[in-house]
């Protein structure tokens, strides 16, 4: 027991805890701008995965900087026929999100199949990481340097990317049309706002931010690519968008408790615990996760629908 403790509790995992965190983190800020504009983009685990495939087969033939701008481009253009589908010809976005995850899966196995003989993995020889960053004297601070020191640029993105995130939501024009129109639609049309232009960039941000997500997972230390990598880090994703409600800090935290179970469940494979019992444990706090995010919405529709009725019947008393 104090074996595996020992290989848990190290100043190593606060760095695998962050690189853990930020494909869910890029993930689910890029999930929270539909969210916010009343889109529940359930295809972010297939945008993630496209990301990935491109990430590595354009970067190990080119420059891994260039297989990023791939990645990113690939899931926009995923993320383009998620908004053609649902905001043009009005298919219902769930189904649609679905569809689009079952089009990576599918696609991204022709292409490893196509491409390199072999619907598992990419070979050995393709390649492709993205360079830690040095931060010199900083990384010698006890604990900091230890999270903060010989992380990729995605990492630092990810975490820049929280307060662009607040600061577009809350002091954007942009930002408050999308809360508008996830809030109140109907008001929203009536008082001038493009609503299918405003969901339609959500959208495509989404999309840019998982393929960045993909581009992370894959790149950040393995290099390659494997068939289904993502393991649902998509929905993982949707886990912490729907617990957050779509609020930039709140999704934040979220994505840190899942990104340390993530690595906690490495650790203890490392050191011995059963691989399967402690790759369950993502899943398992996602579970309880989106529980508690239920039952706090169900509260708040019965408190709603009580002050409702409460303003009703006093109308009428005036009346």
């Amino acid at each position: 027991m104090n074996e595996i403790l020992a290989q848990v509790l190290t100043m190593g995992t606060l760095a695998v805890i962050l690189a853990k965190t930020a494909p869910i983190l890029l993930a689910a800020i890029g999930g929270g701008f539909t969210q916010v504009g009343g889109i529940l983009n359930i295809g972010l685990d297939g945008m993630m995965l496209t990301g990935a495939f491109l990430g590595v087969a354009v970067g190990a033939v080119t420059h891994p900087l260039v297989g990023v701008i791939a990645a990113l481009g690939s899931a926009v253009l995923l993320a383009l026929v998620y908004a053609l589908a649902h905001l043009v010809f009005k298919a219902d976005n769930v189904v649609v999100g679905i569809g689009i995850n079952l089009l990576a899966a599918g696609f991204t196995v022709l292409l490893l199949t196509v491409l390199y003989g072999n619907a598992g993995a990419t070979p050995g020889d393709v390649k492709s990481n993205l360079p830690p960053i040095d931060l010199g004297f900083v990384g010698q601070i006890p604990i900091l340097g230890a999270l903060l020191n010989s992380q990729t640029a995605l990492v630092w993105l990810a975490l820049i990317f929280v307060p662009v995130y607040w600061f577009v939501l809350y002091r954007t024009r942009y930002g408050v049309h999308l809360r508008a129109v996830g809030e109140d639609e109907p008001a929203a049309v009536a008082a001038g706002i493009p609503v299918t232009r405003v969901k339609f960039i959500a959208v495509l941000v989404s999309g840019g931010l998982c393929g960045l997500a993909g581009a992370q997972l894959a790149m950040a230390s393995v290099g390659s690519f494997t068939a289904g990598m993502t393991s649902g880090r998509g929905f993982i994703a949707v886990a912490a968008i729907i617990f957050a409600r779509g609020r930039p800090v709140p999704t934040l935290i979220a994505c840190l408790v899942f990104g340390t179970a993530d690595a906690v469940a490495d650790r203890l494979a490392l050191g011995g615990v059963n691989s399967s019992l402690a790759l369950l444990t993502p899943y398992v706090i996602t579970i309880v996760a989106l529980t508690v995010a239920g039952v706090r919405m169900r509260i708040a529709v019965r408190t709603r629908t009580r002050k409702g009725l409460q303003q009703a019947a006093a109308w009428g008393v005036r009346r």
